[in-house]
């Protein structure tokens, strides 16, 4: 996809003049088509393109036209020996100034070049029609003061573009080349080439919401992935330094991966409304963030790797992904790992909050249960408060009761039960509904 260019006051003029002009009429035809120049060199009729009438021997506007599904405008009169300047503008192109129309003319080829749909303004149009007679009518009298200054201004301007739009040409040559050498690196398994990759792309428009986002969320996957299998080597290794290291690595790619897609969201939420050029496109990459980030979220927790750059990134993308989410299961599960998040970095209060929170309207749900009970016991024990420690003794007792043998927490909960009642007295009473917070 071709970045958004800018606007051009390049002037591109093809026109086939017909001989039937009645001499005597006081307005005739004008028309033509509009066409769009792609990259590749080939061209489209444009649909809608609006032009804008503007007489320039006197100072007056005449109706404006746009084209029809052929790239079609016509106008049924404009009034004869009346000197014309189009302004043209579109969706997705840029601008044009098409100067010297005169009433008569038919079979006029207008052609426009990609761009951000940008309009001019009738002073802009005016200002660079002056200047582009005055470049070429050869006259030998000075310019007079306005005009070297539109002059100036256009040739400035059109540095400008050219600048710009050859740096827009060489951005879209890096994200379309790394983009494509980061999927294949990650097909191959090689998510080390694969995220250097996906660095590139990012580096080379880091705030283009039509790809930026794209490379933050594949360098996600490609670091969530890496960081797993990093974590998987710490756990077969019996060298302890070697753990260790390992399982700093597999915490620093979850992190990475999580600020990843913060930053993605953040590219979306803040793009500008003429870059988003396809709503349902936009929509799918917000969604495709989101759910990448959970995962990302997931695996930290089932592994552990959790620091507080994970922490601050799901804070803010789980409600959005609860927001965008349709599915009542991925919802509910994206709900619990925000929980099981506090509860691994050690936040008890926050964790227990989150878990009470999903055993209102889930009050069997065994995660929940486990989760809200060992983080209360948890801050029990650090604030010496049994009021703490038996409400997360009536958590782990009821969860205990209905949990299957073969849930991770099941062999902890017990033995927790049983440390209770020994060494703090506590003895697991009925756990109450947790009430609904108004």
């Amino acid at each position: 996809m071709f970045r958004k260019s800018f606007i051009s006051f390049l002037f591109i003029i093809t026109v086939v003049i017909a001989a039937s002009v009645n001499a005597f009429a006081q307005f005739a035809p004008v028309s033509g088509t509009v066409e769009l120049e792609k990259a590749d060199g080939t061209r489209e009729p444009v649909v809608g393109a609006l032009i804008e009438v503007y007489r320039t021997d006197i100072k007056a506007s005449l109706p404006s036209s746009k084209t029809n599904k052929k790239g079609e405008f016509v106008f049924a009169g404009l009034p004869y020996g009346a000197q014309v300047v189009f302004g043209v503008s579109a969706p997705n192109c840029s601008p044009l100034i098409f100067p010297n129309v005169k009433a008569g003319q038919e079979r006029l080829l207008i052609i426009l070049s990609p761009g951000d749909g940008g309009k001019l303004t009738e002073d802009e149009v005016r200002k660079g029609a002056a200047a582009r007679a005055s470049s070429t009518t050869g006259e030998a009298r000075e310019l007079t003061a306005e005009e070297k200054k539109a002059r100036a201004d256009l040739e400035a301007k059109n540095k400008e573009i050219t600048a710009k739009n050859e740096k827009a040409l060489k951005t879209n040559e890096i994200v379309a080349r790394a983009i494509k050498e980061g999927n294949d690196a990650f097909t191959a398994k090689n998510y080390d080439l694969a995220i250097a990759k996906y660095d590139e792309g990012i580096a080379a428009d880091p705030a283009y919401v039509g790809s930026a986002p794209t490379f933050y969320s594949n360098r996600g996957a490609a670091l969530t992935t890496r960081g797993v299998e990093t974590y998987n080597k710490a756990v077969k290794s019996t060298d302890v330094s070697e753990k260790v290291n390992f399982l700093g690595m597999a915490r620093k790619d979850f992190a990475d991966a999580a600020q990843g897609y913060l930053s993605g969201w953040n590219v979306l939420k803040n793009a500008p409304a003429a870059d988003i050029v396809d709503r349902n496109n936009y929509d799918a990459t917000k969604l495709g963030v989101l759910r990448g980030a959970k995962e990302t979220f997931m695996k930290a927790v089932r592994t552990e790797q959790v620091d507080n750059a994970v922490i601050e990134a799901a804070k803010i993308l789980i409600p959005e992904f609860l927001n965008a989410e349709t599915d009542a299961a991925k919802k509910a599960e994206a709900a619990l790992t925000l929980a099981d998040l506090y509860r691994v970095v050690g936040d008890s209060e926050n964790a227990i909050a989150a878990y009470k929170k999903i055993l209102e309207t889930s009050p069997d749900n065994p995660d929940a249960l486990a989760g809200a009970g060992l983080s209360l016991v948890n801050l029990g024990y650090l604030n010496n408060d049994k009021t703490k420690l038996q409400e997360g003794a009536n958590f782990l007792q009821k969860f205990a009761s209905i949990a299957p043998d073969t849930h991770k927490f099941k062999a902890d909960a017990v033995a927790l039960i049983d440390t209770l009642k020994k060494e703090s007295n506590v003895t697991p009473q009925k756990a109450g509904t947790v009430k609904k917070r108004p």
